[in-house]
């Protein structure tokens, strides 16, 4: 589009904080289900939620019972975090995920990654994933979402408007194959894979889905460490 404006990832996200929670985000609507779905029962279990934003997922998993520490690198979508109720539940921190995540080894039962994917270069999806899986305990999963690589094919990545037009964060395109061959590579094994598309319920309930009806839409991976 003409006035479409590709910004740095974290002043693209700044921008985006104001709008993120009303804009009637139909993959979010995909994939907070999914997420729910995987990852299960969290009572009494320790979850880091990577890649926060706004707190969509840190809140609710905190209110199932979890002692949830959820990062972002943008401090307006955090601001608008911590401003929500039941914020209180959650450990909230400013981390850049280009630098080691600032937890020791097997920290957490559970670790969430959600729509972060298309924002880390390709030359360090490794490295991402190996941190993901360094302050996981032995038997605890990961769970990582992502805009399907297949809506880079249609040119479509992370967006929003604002008063100057179509703004989208900084995204790199990838393929599924990066993804999980970049957890593998990192010393995951894959528990399981799922490629969602929208269907009809999602269209009808969103209209701004429709024209992506039978397209693949999201990646779910929930991973484990490999034994040794």
């Amino acid at each position: 589009m003409s006035d479409s404006q590709v910004l740095p990832t974290r002043e693209g996200y700044d921008r985006w904080a104001a709008t993120y929670d009303t804009m009637g985000n139909w993959l979010i609507e995909l994939e907070e289900p999914e997420v729910y779905r995987v990852l299960g029962d969290v009572a009494d279990s320790d979850v880091l939620d990577v890649g926060a934003g706004t707190g969509r997922h840190a809140i609710r998993l905190a209110e199932q019972g979890a002692r949830v520490t959820a990062l972002d690198f943008s401090e307006e979508m955090l601001a608008r975090a911590r401003a929500k109720p039941g914020a209180d539940r959650v450990r909230w921190l400013a981390h850049d995920f280009a630098r080691p995540l600032p937890f020791s080894r097997h920290s957490f039962d559970r670790v969430l990654s959600a729509l972060v994917l298309e924002h880390i270069p390709g030359d360090r999806l490794v490295a991402f994933f190996r941190e993901l899986g360094r302050v996981t305990r032995d038997d605890g999963v990961v769970v990582v979402t992502a805009m399907h690589p297949a809506m880079f094919l249609k040119g479509v990545s992370a967006n929003f408007r604002d008063e100057s037009g179509e703004i989208r964060p900084r995204s790199y395109t990838a393929t599924l194959s990066d993804y999980v061959m970049g957890a593998v590579r990192a010393g995951f094994v894959l528990g399981d894979l799922a490629e969602v598309s929208v269907d009809s319920g999602l269209a009808a309930r969103n209209e701004r889905s429709r024209k992506w009806l039978g397209w693949p839409a999201l990646v779910v991976m929930t991973l484990r460490r490999a034994p040794g």
